[in-house]
């Protein structure tokens, strides 16, 4: 009997002293089905060590044919498709557990750094053309989120697994901000560009050569 292909979508945990977090808002609100692949939503923990695992064993459980996971980034104005993931922990603020890492491989006496492995510049131009805010990152931080990226993409390597994967950063929920000090973007705008910028990956085997770089 042949087995309906998943994509697995991740959202962390609030943190921060925050009581929500729209990466998780966004990815259990996701369709069940998208481009004929089942979704599975999972929240992770905003933990340094805990995520990567909780992250391999969906990945074990599922094999998935994407995994696509999804972060806070709070000041950024739309959304950010992340292009790398380096091999580096450095924490401004304790995670959800306290720790707070300085300078530390991710993982010891491996790569530099992983690129995504899913079409990056296709899935922003498939937001923008729907008209949601998006652009191409190339820094996905030092916490969580790049610690994240940077553990599945270095799962996926070193298993030699069929699997494809990247990382999507999203701006502020507006009520996170009382003062409008950071900008925000709509849960509904979000969840209709996390959805689209999903089905454009799944029919997207090789990427658009589209301007995507910067000056800074």
């Amino acid at each position: 009997m042949k087995t309906t292909p998943i994509v697995l979508v991740t959202g962390f945990e609030a943190f921060a002293g925050e009581r929500i977090n729209p990466s998780w808002e966004i990815a259990k609100s996701l369709p069940s089905t998208i481009c004929s692949h089942r979704i599975v939503a999972q929240r992770v923990p905003t933990v340094f060590g805990s995520a990567i695992a909780a992250v391999a064993a969906l990945i074990t459980k599922h094999q998935p044919s994407v995994v696509l996971c999804l972060g806070q980034a709070g000041g950024r104005s739309c959304i950010c498709v992340e292009r790398v993931a380096i091999n580096v922990n450095d924490a401004r603020i304790p995670d959800n557990d306290g720790n707070q890492p300085v300078d530390q491989e991710i993982v010891a006496a491996a790569p530099t750094a992983y690129f995504s492995t899913i079409p990056i510049k296709t899935m922003v131009a498939t937001m923008q053309k729907m008209g949601v805010p998006a652009e191409v990152s190339n820094t996905a931080g030092t916490f969580v989120c790049n610690h994240i990226m940077y553990g599945v993409l270095h799962h996926i390597a070193t298993h030699k697994l069929n699997t494809r994967a990247g990382f999507i950063h999203v701006p502020y929920l507006p009520s996170q901000i009382v003062n409008g000090s950071a900008p925000s973007m709509a849960l509904s705008t979000m969840q209709a560009g996390i959805e689209a910028a999903i089905g454009a990956a799944l029919r997207t085997r090789q990427d658009r050569k589209l301007v995507g770089g910067k000056l800074d």
